[in-house]
């Protein structure tokens, strides 16, 4: 593991308290939510994709046409 280092930031303070309400909800520390974070966008410029992108890759068969896919969604909520 590479060693760490301190990084000083500048937060809104709303903002810090939202982020210590949601690390202590989820078991986690700040550091390592924004650790987590910067990691995410490290591999989404690498991919040129972002992670929400990444996830919703193989939703659908890879030879689907657009035509096969509106009128999935026609069928499932209607028009």
């Amino acid at each position: 593991m590479a060693p760490k280092r301190k990084l000083t930031l500048s937060v809104d303070e709303k903002v810090i308290e939202r982020a210590h309400r949601y690390s202590r909800k989820h078991d986690t520390s700040i550091s390592r939510l924004v650790t987590s974070y910067l990691r995410r966008l490290d591999s989404s410029e690498a991919s040129g994709v972002s992670p929400l992108v990444r996830r919703l890759r193989g939703v659908l068969h890879h030879d689907t046409s657009v035509e096969e896919y509106r009128q999935h969604l026609e069928e499932k909520h209607g028009s």
